[in-house]
């Protein structure tokens, strides 16, 4: 079997939910994300594909790691009922880097604001939940064990979830705002800039295009946070470059403005 009907068989036999399993496009670029995991390009992915649960993606990479298509290193990550694939030696790094400063910027959007603004990524709540998972994630990679996913549990109740997936999938910018307060934000018909990295996975004879990152910033705020996208895609050409499984890579922007926003 060639590299992507296997890849498409680890999708079929592990992510099926209910009689309903993984279309080949949607395998390919189910794999052609993970390869970009086990690669460094991006440091986790956010299983969003279908419903199926940690434990099934967890045996989709030990199925991935037996034909030897992916590093041993992969792990699953379970957060509130979330399934992320971590690369756990790029994850820890960027958390390190962010707790000595790293140039990432949290945009606060709060519902109660009249515009976004770019607040302390290192406040109390933030820098907490930073150590937490640090924490968590270092003390489960030393475990012999990995057959099951590393399930965060209780301490993730307390944390807002959309700045740290953010965090955790190496964006530039990460979203912010006081859940006990409101889930709701400041963001409706505010002009957004659309930021969207994009590759080609030539797996075989075919080659398939997927998209590897997509995240957006407050018009607004394009300024403030100018050297802090530069320095990301800087970084994302710089670890491109020392790999030859994606090729092509594209980075684009565009603006929209959305008469309703969900994090």
């Amino acid at each position: 079997m060639s590299s992507q009907e296997l890849f498409c068989a680890a999708a079929r036999k592990c992510l099926s939910v209910g009689r309903k399993s993984l279309s080949t496009p949607l395998s390919l670029d189910l794999a052609a994300q993970v390869l970009a995991v086990d690669l460094g390009l991006k440091p986790a992915l956010l299983y969003d594909v279908n419903s199926a649960s940690a434990e099934q993606v967890q045996q989709y990479l030990i199925s991935l790691q037996s034909a030897q298509l992916v590093s041993k290193s992969l792990l699953t990550l379970g957060i509130s009922d979330n399934a992320i694939i971590v690369n756990p030696a790029v994850v820890s790094a960027n958390l390190e880097q962010l707790l000595h400063g790293r140039d990432v910027a949290v945009i606060d959007v709060c519902h109660s604001l009249e515009k976004p603004n770019i607040t302390d990524p290192l406040s109390g709540d933030l820098r907490s939940m930073t150590q937490d998972l640090l924490f968590i994630l270092r003390g489960f990679v030393q475990l012999s064990e990995v057959e099951k996913p590393l399930y965060v549990g209780e301490k993730s109740e307390e944390w807002n979830l959309c700045t740290l997936f953010g965090i955790l999938l190496g964006y530039p910018v990460t979203y912010w705002f006081d859940q006990n307060k409101s889930f709701e934000n400041c963001l409706a018909m505010t002009p957004l800039m659309l930021t969207k990295a994009s590759a080609t996975w030539q797996a075989d004879t075919e080659g398939h295009r997927c998209c590897l990152y997509s995240f957006s910033i407050p018009a607004i705020l394009h300024e403030e946070t100018r050297s802090t996208l530069e320095n990301w895609s800087l970084r994302l050409r710089e670890r491109f470059q020392q790999q030859t499984v994606l090729r092509d890579l594209t980075v684009c922007q565009s603006t929209v403005t959305l008469p309703s926003v969900c994090l």
